[in-house]
């Protein structure tokens, strides 16, 4: 398949119609959720017969699901073909010209064309759009340290990088893991590593894992970690990967020593892949991705939208822009940016950053601003933690259940909300995310008419219960 089909005479001149036929084109860099959903929200406004697709992918997958990769390694998914929301297949039915193992390597904005080069046979050429669409996502964080590429170290990105990490397992003699940080991803293997039967070290830079939670609540998650048996270096650098005298990894060393390893797995983060863009001259924020405007357009460019890991978002709470990457707004950006490029009209206002994650049955959940967020944004702010439970205390299977809240000082406007618990306590979240969105006090909270029976909550929810007590903080502190 060549990269450059479709760019029969390097047209790229800005005129319309530069599809075949004098249809207008659209061109997608990106073949996972924000790309793949914004070429079918255009498909279903406009027939292949008004706008003709071009969807390029450098991998071999499109439409995955990244944040199922843990729950395969671990075996709650049975497979790789499990988490494919959709085949190239299935796009191409629909009239979405998509080009797998095709990497666009140049974005010419003024000549309205970008440069592909299709992987088997290194084929570059140009293919001119009407309407560009950038969803090249993210990449994870591979530190410039020795080691970092040899055998038996992986990131965990794509499914390619899960079938890897599965092989490795697989082959490998020694049953020692070691994972580099504690953020979502590294919990998340942490665990699924332990299920497989590996021994498990978490080396961690941060105090506490789960940096996305103030610390109090993170020391909630590393607990729940060291009850799994996994071993956790908290306030830990790491230096380098060590290798045995076959290449592969043999030890992980750190700024406090050497921890052994047999498989190493890279939970650190990632960060938007904005190469392309930025060469081209697309505008990036402080964090590294694309700047675009409540239609996802980028700004400055009428016919280039942004969606996904690639961009930043306003934080609806803060006020601020702020780089979220997640597969519930990936495929959000990508409805609106197809709606705009097929002719109608959207917007995506922002976020509040409303994220859920477990480890075991330890529920572990955020919405809104921590502390050093509210810091940052200069915000005045009280903060209150209770002890509740799932369920109503008598009923059989009630857990414990830690909820913080953060209001604004003098205006009791909710800022922020931290859960962690057992089952139950995750998606209690959602309420707080609602109030968020609403720009609700804590005391407007504690009137919300929540759904109540034993089996699902005590008399008064949890976070019902901290909107009560964060009321008489806002109180207590006046202005």
């Amino acid at each position: 398949m060549s990269g450059g089909r479709g760019g029969r005479d390097g047209r790229g001149d800005g005129e319309r119609g530069s599809g075949r036929d004098g249809r207008e084109r659209l061109v997608v860099i990106g073949g996972d959720a924000a790309g793949m959903s914004a070429a079918s929200q255009a498909r279903r406004l406009r027939g292949p017969d008004e706008l003709e697709i071009v969807a390029f992918e450098r991998g071999d997958f499109t439409s995955f699901s990244a944040c199922g990769i843990p729950y395969w390694v671990a075996g709650d998914v049975a497979g790789r073909d499990e988490l494919i929301a959709r085949t190239p297949e299935e796009h191409r039915a629909r009239g979405i010209d998509l080009r797998l193992r095709t990497e666009v390597t140049e974005i010419d904005v003024e000549r309205r064309r970008v440069r592909a080069r299709e992987a088997g046979s290194g084929t570059g050429s140009w293919t001119p759009y009407d309407k560009l669409v950038i969803a090249t996502g993210a990449r994870p964080v591979r530190p410039a340290m020795p080691g970092m590429d040899a055998p038996g170290v992986h990131g965990v990105q794509t499914l390619g990088d899960g079938q890897a990490l599965l092989d490795t397992l697989a082959r490998t003699r020694g049953r020692r893991a070691v994972v580099v940080g504690a953020g979502y991803i590294g919990v998340e293997m942490a665990e699924a590593l332990i299920r497989r039967g590996f021994e498990v070290t978490v080396v961690n830079r941060g105090d506490e894992p789960m940096a996305t939670l103030d610390p109090d609540m993170g020391r909630l998650v590393r607990r729940a970690m060291e009850g799994l048996g996994i071993t956790m270096v908290d306030g830990t650098e790491v230096t380098g990967v060590l290798t045995g005298d076959d290449g592969r990894v043999r030890a992980v060393a750190t700024d406090s020593g050497e921890f052994p390893a047999d498989v190493v797995v890279l939970g650190i983060g990632v960060r938007p892949e904005t190469g392309l863009a930025a060469a081209a001259g697309l505008p990036v924020g402080a964090r590294g991705g694309l700047l675009t405007d409540l239609a996802m357009r980028v700004r400055g460019h009428e016919d280039i939208w942004a969606g996904g890991d690639c961009v930043e978002v306003l934080n609806l709470v803060s006020g601020q822009e702020q780089y979220v990457p997640l597969g519930t707004h990936a495929n959000k950006h990508g409805q609106v940016i197809g709606t705009n490029a097929g002719g109608g009209y959207a917007t995506f206002p922002g976020v509040v950053g409303t994220a859920v994650s477990k480890v075991c049955d330890l529920e572990i959940a955020r919405t809104g601003l921590r502390g050093k967020d509210a810091d940052r944004a200069g915000l005045r702010y009280v903060s209150v933690t209770v002890e509740s439970t799932s369920r109503a205390g008598y009923y059989p299977g009630a857990a414990p259940m830690t909820v913080k809240m953060l209001a604004e000082r003098r205006t009791g406007r909710l800022l922020g909300v931290q859960i962690v618990g057992r089952e139950g306590a995750g998606k209690r979240v959602d309420i707080a995310a609602v109030a968020l969105t609403a720009r609700m006090t804590v005391e407007q909270m504690t009137s919300l008419d929540l759904g109540y029976a034993p089996p699902f909550s005590p008399v008064w929810d949890p976070v019902l219960v901290a909107a009560r007590k964060a009321t008489a903080a806002v109180r207590a502190a006046g202005s």
